[in-house]
């Protein structure tokens, strides 16, 4: 449990279909955050296939995807993925992160982020972690800041997001200073 009535737990195929109705159910909430994204994304197919990306890539350690679901319910309320996993002497990922606008407010995002970062620290020994946020997205660098990151640059036209390139602000979290395994 990370926050009271919340779990995080590795996604699976029986996910799918949950997670094609809360996107569907936030779809017009997400708009201005989102790339652009085909009918069939909202559907449990087009989550299926979401999910078989996700997987190869977990499989190939370089992604560790997470749902975030009612504990009540099992119903998913949120993603967060912690990808581009490099190891050797970066030691990095990035984190990305969206949450149910029903559960917005609550602290859900910040504790899921907090315990991403465990992870990555403990389970895989990274040194820092890093996200990217629209220069205009005020709320999820607020959930940052709470998370422990701190800013650290611009990246202009970054991501192709709404319709158009779209500045990003970045932000990391420095996990430990401990050297590499060998």
């Amino acid at each position: 449990m990370i926050i009271d009535g919340v779990e995080m737990r590795g996604v699976t195929f029986d996910d799918a279909a949950g997670l094609a109705d809360v996107l569907l159910r936030n779809r017009a909430y997400m708009a201005p955050y989102d790339p652009y994204r085909s009918e069939e994304f909202y559907t449990e197919a087009g989550q299926r296939a979401r999910l078989e990306e996700q997987f190869a890539e977990r499989d190939g350690g370089r992604l560790l995807p997470f749902v975030l679901v009612e504990a009540a319910t099992g119903e998913p309320v949120g993603t967060i993925n912690l990808g581009s996993i490099a190891l050797g002497p970066l030691r990095s990922g990035g984190v990305g992160y969206w949450v149910d606008q029903e559960w917005t407010g609550k602290g859900l995002a910040t504790a899921a982020l907090e315990e991403v970062c465990r992870i990555a620290r403990d389970e895989l020994g990274l040194h820092r972690v890093e996200a990217g946020t629209l220069v205009d997205n005020t709320a999820s660098q607020r959930v940052l800041a709470k998370a422990g990151f701190s800013e650290y640059g611009l990246a202009p036209r970054f991501l192709h997001i709404n319709g158009a390139w779209r500045d990003h602000r970045l932000f990391q979290r420095l996990l430990h200073d401990d050297p590499p395994p060998r």
